[in-house]
Order: structure tokens, then C-alpha cells, then sequence
């Protein structure tokens, strides 16, 4: 397969040297099923025949040790290549697992990595927390037991107290900014204290000295746009290159169904139903599935997108990434890049908040204005809660204005 993307009799001898050499031909498959560019591909293969020669040096035919790895990059007087190489390196060990020698280094350098482990399980098993939600918890434990271990070093957590409970929370609410953060800090202690006396690790339940933190869900104003300036981010978009007519279609089905980026990221070509103009949103926050309309124009852009624009590869998502491997979207990110990029080239100006959630708001801020039932607009969002989508009310002025009660005297 390296015959593929190297011609020279030479090159290739030279590839297959190396304490790699006899993977150079698989490394080669692999970035070919992951659909990489040649141009891009030659140079995964070049980084990794160059550490391939220095590791033949350093440890011959056996095994490849971490501490060789580290050598290597070590060697590195600049970010760029280290980087490129570290990435180079990602795939060989992905493919070739067996040539590396996993090092437990990680693991014991840091003791609290099996209780944070059997932390996570407890949030994924026992509290039934999605991956994302997940991720802020165990960051919120770990935050706990670096100030723990720092404050009271050589302590288990059986010695642990009230009153370092609640020199922990001071400590954390000292470093939040706004009443979510600090509501989601205390929040986070409190689940991970529940956690150590459950699982036996403390003799008393101490989530119950964490402290309550105000906050009001509605005393703020939803970030939005107006309709007309989504519009013009989408009109602007030019239809001439793939990446384009995909983009285009993303927008357009986030502005008009107000689903979320994850549910965005977890659709499959066979959720759209084309006969019904409908769409099935499955793995949604609330864990429910649900439906919602495909308007005209929307089911025009997504026709668009996967007969002349979608990437041929084997994968049962709807948006797939331009950039190799060619797949799904792994993360939010990519979407919140897209919905950004595409508003400031229509010259929407934007603030904090610009990702997905900027046209789920923008959507239902329309709908409330349209005087649409509240009851349908809380449907389309997914919200377990009419309370919920009632933030939406507050922005509809005009509606406020003729359900308030008339001033004491009348106008002036």
C-alpha cells in the first residue's frame, strides 16, 4: 500500500526500515480508509518513518518504550513539529498497539485516578448523567481533592470534616464569577461528597454542610438575533464548494427546528422522514425522542447537501466533517465554529454566546413573538418544563405591555 503515495525504490526501503517498518503498510491502509488527502497522508508517513529510524537506535526490534517517545519529542526545539509529530504518533499506536509498551506512569503519579474512575461510573450507572454533564461533575471532584490533597496532604478522605467542606466551597466560590458557575460549583461538590459516602469512602454524608446558592433562572434576558439578521447570514452563504452548501444546511436546520448541537450531531440520514416533511431527534437532553417539522427550504438545503456535497464514506451520520479522518462530528465544537464563522460573514454582530444555542434562542424568541402557544413552543424545544421555555416570554414586550395592569390614575 506505501507504493500507493511513494514511487522512489529508495523512499520505500527507507520506510520500511525503521522499528516501524513492517507497519508502514498497514499505517498506509489506514489513512486511506480514513479518506486523508495523498499530500496529507505522505506526511503522516513521513513523521512516523523519521521516529521509526530514531526508535530502531534506541530499542531496536523489541517494543517501544515511552520513555523513547519522550526522547523523541524531547528532542524538539519548537511546538509545530512536536505537535505534528505527537499527532504522527497518535495513529501508529492506534494502529500498531502491539509495537508500544503502555506506560502506567499516568496512574501513578496520580492516586486519586481509580476513585475518580469509580466516580464516573457512580454519575454514568447510578445518576444515569449524559457524557457532557459528566465531564463538569468529575471536573467539580477533581477540583475537590487537588484543594484537599493541597490543604491537608497525607490525609485520607475519612479525616475529612465540615469545616474543610466548607473552606473548599469558600475556596471555589471565590473563583466563580457569575450565579451559574457558582451554582454548578456548589452543585458539584455536594453530588461528589453524596458519592464518597455511598460508595463507603467517608461514614457520613456531608453533602448536606454544602451551602445553597441563590440563583434565579429567569432574571435573565436569552441571548438572541433577529430573524432577519439569521436570514442574512444565511443568504449570504455562497453555494459554490461543498463545505459551503453543508454549512448552509446546518444553519438552516438550527434556525428552523431549534434543535441542539448534540442532537444536530447525532442525526442519521434515516431520521429524515421526506414523505411526512419530518425529522426524529433521537439522544436529546431530556432523553426523550421527539419530532419536529422539516420546513421546504430546509429539506431543499439537506437535499442539496447530500446529493452533491456529503462526503462518500460509509457512516450513517447526516453532517459529516470535511477534514480527515472524514466522519461525524466528535465534538460541539465544529458546529459552534460553523454557526459562528457563518454569522460573522453575514455581518452579524455577536457576543458571548455564539454557538447552536444563539438560533435555539433566536428561534424561540420568534415563536413567543408570533404568539404561538406556549405549549407548542416548549414541544418543538424538547422542554420537559413549560417553565422553561417561559424565559422566552420576557422578551415579547409587546405581549407583556397588553397583559399589564393599567398605572393608577391613568397616562399622563
Amino acid at each position: 500500500m506505501l507504493e500507493f503515495y511513494f514511487s522512489y525504490r529508495g523512499v520505500l526501503k527507507r520506510l520500511r526500515s525503521g522499528a516501524l517498518g513492517g507497519e508502514m503498510d498497514r499505517l498506509a491502509e489506514h489513512f486511506f480508509a480514513l479518506g486523508y488527502k495523498r499530500a496529507s497522508a505522505k506526511i503522516y508517513l513521513s513523521r512516523i518513518a523519521r521516529f521509526s529510524q530514531f526508535a530502531l537506535t534506541h530499542c531496536g526490534p523489541m517494543p517501544i518504550h515511552q520513555d523513547v517517545i519522550d526522547s523523541y519529542l524531547g528532542a524538539f526545539t519548537s511546538d509545530t513539529p512536536r505537535i505534528g509529530a505527537v499527532s504522527a504518533l497518535a495513529h501508529a499506536r492506534r494502529v500498531a498497539p502491539e509495537r508500544f509498551i503502555i506506560s502506567v506512569s499516568d496512574e501513578e503519579n496520580d492516586p486519586d485516578a481509580p476513585l475518580l474512575a469509580s466516580f464516573s461510573d457512580y454519575l454514568r450507572r447510578v445518576r444515569g448523567l449524559e457524557p457532557k454533564t459528566r465531564e463538569g461533575v468529575l471536573l467539580g471532584g477533581r477540583r475537590f481533592l487537588d484543594w484537599f490533597r493541597h490543604h491537608r496532604p497525607g490525609q485520607s478522605l475519612e479525616a475529612l470534616t465540615a469545616e474543610h467542606v466548607l473552606a473548599a466551597v469558600e475556596h471555589r466560590l471565590s473563583l466563580s464569577a457569575t450565579s451559574g458557575t457558582r451554582t454548578a460549583a456548589t452543585s458539584h461538590i455536594r453530588t461528589f461528597l453524596r458519592f464518597l459516602c455511598w460508595a463507603g469512602h467517608h461514614h457520613q454524608d456531608l453533602a448536606r454542610i454544602v451551602p445553597r446558592t441563590p440563583y434565579w433562572r429567569l432574571a435573565h434576558l436569552p441571548p438572541r438575533l433577529t430573524w432577519g439578521d439569521v436570514r442574512r447570514a444565511i443568504d449570504a452563504i455562497d453555494r459554490t464548494t461543498p463545505v459551503a452548501i453543508r454549512d448552509r444546511a446546518v444553519l438552516l436546520l438550527l434556525a428552523t427546528t431549534g434543535i441542539r448541537n448534540g442532537e444536530l450531531r447525532a442525526m442519521r440520514l434515516q431520521d429524515i422522514d421526506w414523505r411526512t416533511g419530518e425529522v426524529f431527534i433521537r439522544r436529546t437532553k431530556g432523553k426523550r425522542d421527539r419530532v419536529v417539522p422539516l420546513l421546504e427550504e430546509t429539506g431543499a438545503a439537506l437535499v442539496d447537501y447530500i446529493l452533491r456535497a456529503r462526503p462518500k464514506v460509509d457512516s450513517p451520520y447526516l453532517f459529516l466533517s470535511f477534514t480527515p479522518p472524514v466522519g461525524a462530528f466528535k465534538s460541539a465544537a465544529p458546529v459552534s465554529r460553523i454557526v459562528r464563522k457563518r454569522l460573522r460573514h453575514g455581518g452579524v454582530e455577536l457576543g458571548r454566546v455564539a454557538g447552536a444555542h444563539l438560533l435555539r434562542h433566536s428561534l424561540a424568541t420568534q415563536l413567543v413573538g408570533q404568539r404561538r402557544p406556549i405549549n407548542e413552543v416548549a414541544d418543538l424545544l424538547g422542554h420537559r418544563s413549560i417553565n422553561t421555555t417561559a424565559l422566552y416570554v420576557k422578551v415579547a414586550a409587546s405581549q407583556l405591555a397588553e397583559v399589564a395592569l393599567p398605572f393608577p390614575g391613568g397616562a399622563v
